[in-house]
């Protein structure tokens, strides 16, 4: 076991680096240039307060006019250290951007779990029990409906069908946990019911596929020959052990979530880290970005780790 630990974590350095090399590079190529769009909003500021401001004094300012390869050895430097630096437009630390914003995807990441496993786990096990059924069909059914819908889509309807007919939206104002926690998980559950639905079909089917699997096994067999009533072979037998590789499903599906907020966090307007990386595109604000996407891989990283 240590020393499986420890090759794990070892293939973890090459893993990360290799993710910031390719994010701190291909971040550069985003159409448009930070400096361009600084240039037009700051500009008529520097000329106001008799500032020489020109597009050349700025890039320096940033460090934005060494190589390539001199910014990413500076950063990794720094980010080995903790120090993921600071923002261009806003000059605040990422780290703490990151740590302001990460509670509402976590929020929004841990309700949409709860919400897919009351789905999957019960719809997955009564589609095994009743195999070639038309309650399996109807399952399977609404497996591949929710693997199959878009998030970005479900939310439109959801926001406009609503204010059509009947004149209701959901809150586009976001309430935190401390002032309301009733409006603020009344403002989470729609999104959050959202990705948890549109992420079951995964879940639902493996448990499907392992519940039948389970059943077919001789113990099983034996414990239906004991007289045994259904409810305990399932329970307390069958769905124990068909749930050891479900529940790697679902340590794997927590990581995917968090990243897979950023759709929902725009459109409800929930301030995540999701909605900050966008942001960070629209604005070319290339340490946030390159921020963002080292925490969101060291957390998926670290939570494969731990579910195997």
């Amino acid at each position: 076991m240590r020393d499986y630990l420890i090759r794990r974590i070892l293939l973890l350095v090459p893993t990360l680096l290799m993710v910031t090399m390719i994010v701190f590079f291909l971040v550069r190529f985003i159409p448009g240039d930070v400096i361009d769009l600084m240039v037009r909003e700051m500009a008529e500021e520097a000329r106001a307060g008799g500032m020489e401001f020109t597009a050349q004094v700025l890039r320096e300012q940033l460090g934005l006019d060494l190589p390539i390869h001199v910014q990413y050895g500076r950063w990794l430097g720094n980010a080995i250290r903790g120090d993921l630096g600071t923002s261009l437009w806003t000059q605040r630390p990422i780290v703490e951007d990151i740590l302001r914003r990460i509670p509402v995807s976590f929020e929004l990441a841990f309700l949409a779990l709860i919400i897919k496993l009351l789905i999957s786990i019960p719809i997955g096990v009564w589609s095994a029990i009743r195999q070639d059924t038309m309650s399996d069909y109807v399952g399977r059914t609404i497996a591949i409906v929710f693997i199959s819908a878009p998030s970005f889509w479900v939310a439109t309807m959801i926001i406009v069908y609503p204010s059509i007919w009947w004149g209701w939206s959901p809150a586009l104002e976001y309430i935190p946990i401390t002032k309301d926690v009733m409006g603020n998980l009344v403002q989470f559950i729609i999104p959050a019911s959202i990705m948890g639905m549109l992420a079951t079909g995964t879940t639902m089917r493996m448990t499907r596929t392992m519940m039948l699997e389970v059943l077919r096994q001789d113990y099983i067999r034996t414990a239906w020959a004991k007289g045994l009533n259904e409810r305990t072979i399932i329970m307390r037998h069958a769905l124990k052990n068909a749930m050891i590789p479900v529940i790697t499903v679902i340590g794997l599906s927590l990581p995917v979530l968090i990243g897979g907020s950023v759709v929902l966090e725009n459109i409800f307007v929930l301030p995540g880290i999701g909605r900050l990386l966008v942001e960070a595109i629209n604005q070319r604000d290339y340490p946030v970005i390159s921020g963002i996407n080292i925490f969101v891989a060291s957390f998926i990283l670290v939570a494969n780790l731990l579910v195997d």
